[in-house]
């Protein structure tokens, strides 16, 4: 059955036939599907709408037949670039939109405009969320990929939000994302296709009785590398697989649909449903009461709110994607039959819709007068930002915002603990575990630690408030309560001097910050260890007893769009009686990148099978709670794994140095997770101390001891907002320029030795004295550049090194440039002169720097030690990894520090630099430990808000390193107090 126009429906015909203009982007079928009942609505009133879209013909033909509908092929929005039908590549869909629709956009207006025009529109309607405005013509956004891709491209956010502006108001649907910056909002029920077979009629077709499990395979093409196989599916099921290419081979107990089979009847006939996360897949999952069994999408915003309400009607299970790639669906499939979705909403909202949008072209005002559009939907881009961050440490949280966490299911503000609850709430938390070894060292945030492991406890993961919270609920089933528990604690870095010259043998100098990861563990034998049920049935599958299985839970998964758990035995480290390969390790954790994350906690495990030749025997559940902000440069990777560890050692009566913990660390972010980093952050989560500056040489990892910070000298960290700049070099191909460098310097050397070359200052080898020539044969032979002293550097080497090579050029020349973790690409040019020069003389104004904190306390004292900040900024600049966020931090400073005010204060703030890798992060500050410097960093962060309408988060004060916290082993005591007394 197929609609015609004399049908009837609940929008009255209008009398006036209006002319409206609907933009669909043809991204997916999702958005074309929501709008086309939207459409069909529209004309039964006896409209005609105009459809500018990319979207196949057949999506609107097949359920709506009328002269007045038109379709114009047109593509406005690329949509997203995808790696397969799970993976998108962010920064690959932000240059397609910028090809597309940014560097066209007057062409692009112009042409709609005229178009528009021509056919005298009524009212223009953008579908991607369903915007309308009557006035202006606004392309699509991808604001969700803009904040990982630094400053260059957030020029199209601000663009869009200039073009949608103009839009009247906003047409809301269920499963929303919070939208703070639309202030008119127009709530309407789902918007669902309706049916045009029973179930009955469908199986009938199919060939298939009741008695048949029938599951609908619905990923909008297939993920990467996957190929169906029988097994897949349990006895007496049959799939449906929908977007199959046409070649594919398919097994007996799967049947190909059309490309234009109507999934609504299919899914109606289905017992569950097998796909990703969209908003149409999980309207119909809800509407016909079928149980949807997903797999994450990787960095797609809608995804946490769509799936709580899945989870809410009880219609959703989450499958990892690994079980999905290996086939071990079993235990989901039969999950998903036994639940009972429960919603009983409306789903009529396309046509709803479509009546307020008849109304509002007829002159209907649904519009209230409001702010800016730009201004509102900055705000909506500073929520993108806030999500990324810990609750309760920003200065200032607008209203909005909370009212935006609350839809998400978090807190405004994390539980602050004052100083007069601060020994009351310890001696509390510590009546609900006993502390059998170690101690909190006045911790605050370690007895929060265990408080909320008292909550969970106490609540047994069920809090209405917290239903979507998924990790608590998982947390709940973790461990034996009253078994002991192994925490651990490790903070993250403040990288004060020394940066990315640590690859390179340089002294560092870095701080453990206030912030700090926690990790829970608990080891049991197999057979008394608690499986999650899809770990139970793959063990079960196999025939086998309990074995050996590693569960982890990771708090803050809402905040980033992760898996919140991740599962596997432990024996899949194993191959042959001996450990995988990193290699291979690295290739399974790359499978599934929403549980890429485990990497870095499991990895801990196969690096200490590996170099201790450590056998785990029993069970290993983990819970990673971790305070460190993502993506800010203040190690927040290396602090999961010292603490993960960390916390397995002591649970294994592992006795590990911290200084061999930290490079058994290294391993594991290197080799396992695949970053090129060096080993200073690590060293500092392990080894620090608080309120002291750890003192190393990365040669590879010599602690040459701690350098006191003087009491009138302060440091602060200021975040940007940006996570990594595209616009510039990254850190991998730096690291590779500068092992180029070193490369060619060891070559000249060498050659300058033998006499078959002069070099280009005029002197030869006959002129060089005795100590020269051993200065030579050192340099021949040179392990870190950092062990070249400038002065040689200048004399000798600095106008060979050109300014960059091509990959190919030099690996002809030279074959290899000696860095065990990075490699060279052919095809790329690397810079060199830059990259190598840094290290250099980044070593000599560490130790500069080191000397200056110990001498005489002066003005002089402050303004050389900041002006050995300025020189090290602007040195990564030279080397590509600056960003225009830390810049603007640098120039705040320095603005602040030759004002007249400060000048006649006798200055406080003295100097500021890049940290880390570089390309975005936090910014290093360094100034008088005063009141005034305080204010001074708190009006830095406002200006930096006002002009970039981010907040920087702002790291203060210090804590001890893992090895100083030691570890605590705790068991809940069999009367602890409830909650409410915590």
């Amino acid at each position: 059955m197929r609609v015609e126009e004399q049908e009837t429906n609940g929008v009255s015909s209008s009398r006036t036939r209006l002319v409206l203009a609907y933009y669909v982007t043809g991204h997916g079928f999702g958005h074309a599907t929501r709008v086309v009942e939207v459409v069909r609505h529209l004309i039964l009133a006896g409209h005609d709408v105009h459809v500018v879209t990319g979207a196949p013909d057949f999506v609107f033909t097949s359920e709506v037949q009328s002269p007045r509908l038109f379709i114009r092929k047109v593509l406005l929005d690329c949509g997203a670039v995808q790696a397969d039908a799970l993976t998108v590549d962010r920064l690959a869909s932000l240059e397609k939109y910028s090809e597309t629709a940014v560097v066209p956009r007057a062409s692009i207006l112009a042409t709609e405009v005229e178009w528009l025009n021509s056919i005298k529109a009524d009212l223009v309607m953008l579908e991607f969320a369903l915007f309308v405005s009557p006035t202006s013509v606004g392309t699509s956004s991808i604001t969700e990929y803009v904040m990982a891709a630094g400053n260059h491209h957030r020029k199209i956010v601000w663009q869009i939000a200039e073009d949608y502006s103009h839009c009247e108001f906003l047409i809301r649907l269920p499963g929303y994302c919070p939208m703070p910056a639309f202030r008119d909002v127009i709530d309407v029920p789902l918007v669902v296709r309706r049916l045009h077979k029973s179930r009955k009629e469908v199986r009938k077709e199919l060939g298939i009785g009741d008695d048949v499990k029938l599951v609908i395979l619905n990923f909008g093409g297939q993920p990467s590398g996957w190929k169906l196989e029988e097994k897949y599916l349990p006895p007496g099921w049959l799939g449906l697989v929908c977007g199959a290419s046409e070649n594919e081979n398919l097994p007996p107990n799967f049947v190909k649909l059309a490309k234009d089979a109507y999934t609504p009847d299919l899914i109606a006939a289905s017992d569950c449903m097998l796909g990703k996360i969209g908003y149409g897949t999980v309207s119909e999952s809800l509407a016909y009461k079928r149980p949807f069994v997903f797999v994450r999408r990787d960095y797609f915003n809608e995804e946490p709110f769509l799936r709580n309400m899945l989870e809410y009607y009880q219609a959703g299970v989450e499958m990892i994607r690994r079980d999905l790639l290996t086939g071990h669906w079993k235990p989901y499939l039969e999950h998903a039959i036994s639940l009972k979705p429960c919603y009983e909403g409306g789903i009529n909202g396309g046509e709803e819709a479509a009546y307020i949008l008849q109304e509002t072209a007829a002159g209907r005002n649904y519009a209230s007068d409001k702010f800016s559009g730009a201004s509102r939907l900055r705000d909506a881009i500073v929520l993108g930002y806030q999500l990324q961050r810990m609750p309760g440490r920003d200065l200032w949280i607008p209203d909005w915002y909370a009212n935006a966490e609350n839809e998400l299911g978090l807190s405004a503000e994390s539980p602050k603990v004052g100083m007069s609850e601060k020994s009351s709430q310890m001696t509390l938390c510590t009546d609900d575990f006993e502390i059998l070894h170690g101690d909190l060292h006045g911790l605050s945030d370690t007895v929060s630690f265990l408080k909320s492991l008292s909550e969970i406890v106490s609540e047994g993961g069920i809090d209405p408030e917290k239903r979507q919270m998924r990790e608590r609920k998982a947390a709940a089933g973790l461990f034996n309560w009253e078994e002991e528990i192994f925490v651990t604690r490790a903070p993250g870095r403040l990288d004060v001097m020394g940066g990315i010259a640590d690859y390179s043998g340089s002294l560092v100098l870095q701080m453990p910050i206030r912030e700090a990861c926690h990790v829970a563990v608990q080891r049991n034998h197999p057979s008394r260890h608690r499986l999650w049920k899809h770990a139970l049935a793959r063990q079960q599958a196999r025939g086998q007893g309990p074995t050996p299985v590693l569960q982890i839970v990771s708090y803050g998964s809402e905040l980033s769009n992760r898996g919140p758990t991740f599962d596997m035995d432990l024996s899949d480290f194993m191959d042959g009686g001996k450990p995988i390969s990193y290699v291979k390790a690295k290739e399974f954790f790359a499978r599934d990148p929403s549980q890429k994350w485990a990497a870095y906690v499991a990895g801990t495990i196969l690096v200490l099978m590996t170099e201790l030749g450590v056998c785990f025997k029993d069970s290993i559940s983990l819970l990673v709670s971790s305070a460190v902000p993502e993506g800010k440069g203040v190690s927040s990777s290396a602090s999961v794994e010292v603490a993960s560890m960390s916390a397995i050692a002591a649970a294994h009566g592992l006795n590990i140095s911290p200084r061999d913990l930290a490079l058994l660390c290294q391993k594991v972010e290197n080799h396992i997770v695949g970053a090129p980093c060096g080993v200073m952050d690590q060293m500092t989560s392990a080894c620090g101390e608080a309120n002291k500056l750890l003192a190393m040489v990365c040669q590879p990892a010599e602690v040459i001891g701690l350098v006191e910070i003087p009491s009138h000298v302060r440091f602060w960290g200021i975040d940007s907002g940006i996570r990594h700049s595209i616009g510039g070099a990254d850190y991998g191909s730096v690291r590779i320029g500068a092992f180029m460098g070193r490369r060619m310097i060891k070559s000249t050397a060498s050659t300058m030795l033998s006499g078959t070359l002069s070099n280009g200052n005029g002197t030869n080898q006959d002129e060089v004295e005795e100590d020269g020539l051993e200065l030579l044969e050192s340099e021949a032979s040179l392990d870190y550049l950092c062990n070249l002293s400038p002065h040689r550097y200048e004399a000798l080497y600095a106008s060979m090194l050109p300014e960059s090579i091509l990959g190919e050029t030099f690996v002809e020349k030279y074959a290899d440039h000696n860095d065990p973790v990075t490699i060279i690409d052919n095809k790329r040019t690397y810079g060199v002169r830059a990259s190598a020069r840094h290290p250099i003389y980044e070593n000599f104004r560490v130790k500069a720097f080191k000397a200056l904190l110990t001498s005489a306390s002066s003005d002089e004292q402050l303004t050389a030690l900041g002006e050995l900040l300025y020189q090290c900024h602007y040195s990564y600049s030279a080397c590509g990894l600056g960003s225009d966020g830390t810049d603007r931090l640098v120039r705040l400073v320095q603005e602040m520090q030759h004002s007249r005010r400060s000048k006649h204060d006798d200055g406080t703030l003295y100097g500021a630099k890049i940290t880390g890798g570089g390309s975005g992060g936090t910014v290093c500050a360094v100034g008088r430990n005063s009141l005034r410097s305080s204010q001074q960093i708190l009006e830095i962060q406002q200006r930096y808000k006002k002009a970039t309408g981010y907040l920087p988060f702002l790291f203060e004060g210090s804590s001890p390193g893992a090895g100083t916290f030691g570890y605590l082993k705790i068991r809940r005591r069999s009367t602890a107090k409830s909650v409410d007394s915590c």
